[in-house]
């Protein structure tokens, strides 16, 4: 299928996860057969005010390609000079973030607060695709709370402006990431729009990609959390969905393996110390559903070498073993 003028080649694809899915994460998804990736969310008025840091999160690589560069805000113009500074990282798409739930960027009016405001959706739409000549995509909500359930108006409102596709994660705002999505939200937008839609919220494994795709009718599966320390999650969907095949969650001496490999790009990419800081999580991630790996959960909450994280990877395995 196309996003635009984008070929994306493969049925599920990587969310935009903050703190999670950055450089080194995003290059391992798609090394696995994540069809197609969004950068983690960066500020709009970050971007135009200069900050360096905002910018740096946009950096895609050739191998984490097609990619999206996602960007926030809630000022058309604003959003439309970030868009334009978000093509120095050639970007293949511009996807707009208005459904992320986080309460410090809500209290500001970005994020999911926008679902508020359709017709205000509308104009930074407009303003973004007016801004580049690469696909415009939206990433939102069912809505705000459960007396506010407008993705289909919004859906709408996006693709009226010029979006090329729509991602909806089937829960509000307010219920962040409880409980269960609710499919049908996703099955209204994708029966409303002519765009492609992308279904988001609790795909973790083939089983629920299919059922997602079966019950909603969306072209695309994304999936966040159901990666988190399993990236080869992309491979079992691909699987299953090609053929019913239920590909096994690798053994744990290649869990380990694969975590190293992650966590040393990591470091390659941000330093060795912030590396480490920010692979504490991803550590912890890995080793679920290692048999005895609970032991080391403390030691790795708190690692801050390579060196220490290879030690105790071998203990992991070792005990695995028991």
């Amino acid at each position: 299928m196309y996003i635009g003028n984008v070929p994306i080649n493969g049925p599920a694809v990587l969310a935009p996860m903050a703190g999670v899915a950055d450089r080194a994460f995003r290059e391992l998804c798609v090394s696995y057969g994540a069809a197609y990736c969004v950068t983690e969310l960066v500020s709009s008025k970050g971007m135009t005010m200069g900050d360096r840091k905002s910018l740096e999160l946009l950096k895609l690589s050739d191998s984490e390609r097609p990619a999206a560069a996602q960007i926030f805000g809630n000022d058309p113009g604003v959003m439309a000079q970030a868009a334009e500074m978000a093509m120095s990282v050639k970007p293949e798409v511009i996807d707009i973030n208005m459904g992320c739930p986080a309460p410090k960027l809500v209290k500001n009016g970005y994020g999911s607060a926008l679902m508020k405001d359709p017709k205000l959706i509308g104009r930074i739409v407009r303003a973004v695709v007016d801004a580049v000549d690469v696909p415009v995509t939206v990433k939102i909500r069912s809505g705000v709370d459960s007396e506010h359930i407008n993705a289909v108006a919004v859906a709408l409102e996006a693709e009226a402006a010029g979006a090329s596709a729509v991602t909806v994660h089937g829960r509000t705002a307010v219920q962040m990431y409880a409980p269960p999505v609710d499919r049908s939200v996703i099955r209204d937008v994708a029966k409303a729009v002519s765009i492609p839609v992308i279904g988001n919220g609790d795909v973790v494994d083939g089983s629920s990609a299919r059922s997602m795709m079966e019950e909603t009718g969306c072209d695309l599966v994304m999936v966040g959390r159901g990666a988190q320390g399993r990236p080869w999650v992309f491979s079992q969907i691909n699987a299953y969905l090609k053929d019913g095949t239920v590909l096994p969650d690798p053994p744990p001496r290649e869990k380990m393996d694969i975590m190293l490999s992650h966590i040393a790009k990591l470091c390659e990419y941000k330093s060795e110390r912030i590396g480490m800081n920010e692979a504490r999580k991803h550590a912890i991630w890995y080793t679920k559903g290692i048999r005895n790996s609970v032991r080391f959960r403390r030691e790795l909450a708190a690692v801050t070498s390579m060196e220490t994280l290879t030690e105790i990877a071998g203990r992991i395995v070792d005990a695995s073993e028991e």
